[in-house]
């Protein structure tokens, strides 16, 4: 288990003062903390500084001048995102120890500025670039012997991040590191002092300015920001990380809010990624010390302490790679930690402990700034001698009381290979995504034998031939912890306690051919340092440029060419886009088909195929849609931002009185919601219905958009209820692919769906099953699952004809995200399907004899699939909390449940009891107004947990 409590405290230390104007301010500043370090760790430098902690340079504007109230305690309300920026600005224009500068930009363009604070010595120019240099040559021990590492553990400042506000409504942390800054920009006491010797620190005060300006979770296109760290698709994500990447983090705080009035900050809760390393985790505790002797107000949490208190523990755990303390912890050996402050307290209080504990944390880590170093080096030894011996690290839990349920398997893996037999684009997109966070990836030059193969999906083979071309990522390299965190087949959850999803294996999310090995191989190979694809061969004039549509990243190159008015053709049965040689200037097309990773081939035949035209989108956004988060915000993003595509909104009352809005679009989207038939009335669901018939292509997402194509009549499929028990935790399965529908063009036979506990579908009998669940032992699944053998022979994908129009059903989101690649393939293949295509033309014989024949049976079968009674949705577009217990304890549970909702169903199955807690709006568990002290609550009661899923 991993049980870190050691206290490392503080020293005294001292700095000059030269010639400062001083200024004293009402300040409330963090106690020293009683326990010492030892004095080593923390730079000792000679002269003097201010025992006063109000002592300021006059010359760097203090809060109260500058926004006319202070920071913290006395702060009247929240800061606007403007004044954010000025300040910033102002500050770094005044003091000598700071630079600022842009992170990046936001959608809507607005600057994420920082500000880099350390003693003005280290801000001379090209020592913070010497300092940067020095930090990051820690994370390779083959180029930096360990007597250099251990002098610059001896001579270099650590690097600590302070990043508020990644959720647009969160917005006290953002304030408390202006609080912070203004502290270490201006302050003249010896605090002030230890940490700008030790330190360098980046403060980045918003990470998501749209978000605060609409006082909103998200950003502008409905995307968390705090589940975009591995994919990086946003671009206040993708900025912020490449800054990481310029300065590492040992320290990254992630400053957030929550409901209520408490304080919560690590040990974390369980479970914990096994690849995150022991330093990290060991800190992270460490540092929550520190934070409970600096908190002040109440304290901890308990008895009759219920606010203004901090608690450990609960909720916010360590496992999705995707969080703004997984990350920094798993991909840059940072101790990663989110700290949540509950909203209902006043501002000044709010602001007040979020500055509190920022102080306090950088305190730790300029006390034990060596012991850091030293500590940061040895990580990356230890990944490099992990990954030559194949080992993996073991699951470990941090909370007291639990134990590890699901432990690591015993598997050796030294290798991973991406095959180039298909996908290439999104096999090259991935890539490039583990490229841009330093990982090596090596382009093979000569065919390799595998005597050992782990194939995806679940399956053995022996004697593997890698053909040229593939791409190797060997695991005896730095980052082997973050090549597994997110390359790993399965994720290996400790602990049945989920927050999040239970899957994000790039691979599989891309539906890439991979496999892993520990055999110990050499191949002949190059390493890749730069994107690959392009236009690989001249095409004459009079002929064409081709290449296979069987990527999202060709889906893009082809959106992006359509919006270009360059004329497309696409071969019905191979999938290959054509275009005329003098259609594009060829070196306009290789930038463009290199920056996605797309191979181009030039030919002397001319482009063949039926002609592509370019969709003319409707976005649903009326009943029961969200649009400002979920699936409506990710297709605007990859419909609108990637692929360059017009979408109009289409209401509720745009379909039920079929206006232009509808009737004027060649395609009508309808992203998840939590309404089961949009508020469509009987009118509007047959105006729909007529709308398909007369060509339109109907796209229906998951719970809203299937139910919706139910009402109106376009589908046989019916939802099957769940059996008691039934979780599936965000994973992936293994699909079987009908071959002959367009949406499937390009796909393998076999495929990978993503599945967040969507609904289960029956399959349809008047249309194609495009995605079904193989129903003999082929079926296969990753991450957390109960139960999940209820979706084997249902359907995931269905595609069915009304007329000379479609209507193409996913049980599930493929725009989840914007990171499930092989599901927006998917999607693009359904935007695209051919005009008048009545049923799908290269259909199986069977299938089309079997759609034939059931065609006067068809309005019936529909009829009577709208009449059935559906389950009811209570997760909305994320899913229900529930809780397992064993059926003994189910009385003493429904007791702490009552106390926060009547709303909780119950059933059991097996010797467990499940209590269901409708969840209609979709909240996440860190946004949810209970169940985090419903979970406590039921912990405090002495009440053993079985799983619990928010």
């Amino acid at each position: 288990m991993r049980l870190r409590t050691t206290l490392c405290g503080r020293s005294p230390y001292g700095m000059a003062l030269g010639a400062a104007i001083l200024v004293s301010a009402a300040l409330t500043l963090t106690p020293a903390s009683p326990a010492r370090a030892d004095p080593a760790d923390a730079r000792q430098a000679p002269g003097r500084c201010s025992t006063d902690p109000n002592a300021h340079l006059g010359t760097v504007p203090a809060p109260e001048q500058f926004f006319g109230f202070p920071l913290g305690k006395g702060q009247p309300r929240v800061l606007t995102t403007e004044e954010i920026d000025k300040y910033v600005e102002a500050v770094g224009g005044a003091s000598d120890r700071v630079i600022t500068g842009t992170v990046a930009h936001s959608v809507t363009g607005q600057d994420l500025p920082y500000a880099i604070v350390s003693d003005s010595h280290n801000m001379v120019p090209g020592q913070l670039k010497k300092i940067a240099d020095q930090i990051r040559s820690l994370r390779d021990p083959r180029s930096l012997r360990a007597d250099k590492a251990a002098r610059i553990a001896d001579d270099s400042p650590a690097i600590v991040w302070i990043a508020g506000n990644v959720h647009g409504g969160e917005k006290s942390g953002a304030d408390a590191a202006l609080k912070t800054l203004y502290e270490l920009a201006s302050g003249l006491s010896c605090d002030v002092a230890k940490r700008n010797d030790n330190l360098v620190t980046v403060i980045m005060p918003t990470q998501n300015p749209d978000g605060r300006d609409a006082s909103r979770r998200t950003n502008e296109y409905g995307f968390d920001l705090n589940r975009d760290w591995f994919a990086r698709t946003q671009p206040e994500t993708d900025g912020k990380i490449e800054m990481l990447r310029r300065y590492p983090a040992q320290v990254f705080v992630d400053a957030h809010e929550m409901g209520g009035r408490q304080y919560f900050f690590p040990p974390n809760a369980d479970p914990i990624h096994h690849e995150i390393a022991d330093q990290p985790v060991n800190w992270i505790n460490r540092i929550g010390a520190a934070n409970a002797a600096g908190f002040g107000y109440n304290g901890a949490c308990g008895g009759a302490v219920t606010a203004e208190c901090y608690f450990n523990y609960a909720t916010y755990d360590l496992f999705y790679m995707g969080y703004g303390d997984s990350v920094p912890a798993a991909g840059f050996g940072a101790a990663g930690m989110t700290f949540e402050k509950g909203s209902s307290s006043a501002v000044e209080d709010r602001v007040q402990q979020q500055f509190n504990t920022q102080w306090a944390t950088t305190g730790w880590a300029a006390d034990n700034r060596r012991e850091v170093l030293n500590g940061y080096y040895s990580i990356w030894q230890t990944a490099l001698a992990e990954g030559a011996a194949g080992a993996l690290e073991p699951n470990e839990v941090v909370q007291p009381a639990n134990t590890v349920r699901f432990p690591v398997p015993e598997i050796t893996i030294r290798s991973y290979f991406l095959l180039p037999d298909r996908q290439i684009g999104d096999v090259r997109r991935l890539v490039e995504r583990l490229r841009r966070m330093d990982v090596e990836v090596y382009r093979v030059k000569k065919p390799v034998k595998v005597p050992s193969a782990r194939v995806f999906g679940g399956r053995t083979a022996s004697d593997v031939t890698v053909p040229e071309g593939a791409y190797w990522i060997p695991m005896d390299q730095p980052q082997k912890h973050w090549i597994q965190a997110v390359m790993g087949e399965d994720p290996y959850v400790p602990f049945p306690y989920f927050y999040d999803v239970s899957s994000w294996s790039n691979p599989l999310l891309a539906g890439v051919n991979t496999i892993s090995t520990g055999d110990e191989l050499s191949p002949k190979a190059d390493l890749v340092k730069d994107v690959d694809g392009g236009v690989a061969s001249a095409a004459p004039r009079g002929g064409s440029y081709s290449y296979p549509m069987d990527s999202a990243a060709a889906s893009e190159l082809t959106f992006r060419l359509l919006g270009a008015g360059v004329p497309l053709t696409r071969d019905d049965r191979t999938g290959v886009v054509g275009l005329p040689a003098t259609a594009m200037n060829r070196g306009e097309l290789d930038k463009l088909a290199r920056s996605l990773g797309v191979t181009v081939e030039g030919g002397g035949a001319p482009a063949s195929g039926a002609a592509l035209r370019t969709p003319d989108v409707g976005l649903f956004a009326g009943t029961g849609v969200s649009t400002t988060s979920g699936s409506y915000g990710e297709a605007r993003y990859v419909l609108g931002d990637r692929w360059g595509l017009g979408l109009t909104p289409v209401t509720t009352a745009d379909i039920n009185g079929n206006t232009p809005a509808l009737t004027g679009r060649t395609v009508l989207l309808v992203p998840d919601g939590s309404s089961a038939n949009g508020g469509l009335t009987a009118q509007g669901l047959a105006n729909l219905r007529q709308w398909v018939a007369a060509g339109g292509t109907y796209v229906g997402l998951r719970n809203e958009g299937t139910r919706v194509a139910r009402a109106a009549g376009l589908t046989s499929t019916t939802e099957k209820a769940k059996p008691t028990g039934y979780q599936v935790i965000g994973s992936h399965f293994r699909v079987d692919v009908a071959q002959g529908s367009p949406v499937s063009l390009g796909r393998p036979a076999e495929d990978f769906q993503f599945n967040n506990g969507d609904p289960i579908l029956n399959p349809s009998q008047t249309g194609v099953n495009v995605l079904t669940y193989p129903s003999d032992d082929t079926f296969w699944s990753n991450g957390y699952t109960v139960g999940a053998e209820a979706l084997k022979g249902t359907a995931s994908l269905v595609d069915e004809p009304t007329g000379a129009g479609h209507a193409l059903l996913f049980a599930y989101n493929p725009l989840f995200r914007a990171y499930n690649e092989n599901g927006i393939h998917l999607l693009a293949n359904a935007l695209l399907y051919p005009a008048g295509a009545a049923q799908a033309p290269h259909a199986s014989p069977q299938a089309k004899q079997r759609i034939a024949s059931a065609q006067p049976e068809t309005e019936s079968l529909r009829s009577a699939a709208a009449a059935a009674q559906e389950p009811p949705n209570l997760g909305g577009e994320w899913r229900p909390i529930v809780i397992q217990v064993a059926d003994a304890d189910l009385a003493r549970t429904q007791a702490v449940v009552e106390r926060y909702t009547d709303t909780a169903l119950t059933a059991s199955a097996d010797g467990s009891s499940y209590i269901t807690i409708p969840n209609p709006d979709g909240l996440s568990a860190d946004e949810h107004p209970f169940v985090r002290d419903l979970v406590r609550d039921l912990g405090a009661a002495g009440i053993p947990l079985r799983s619990v899923v928010a």
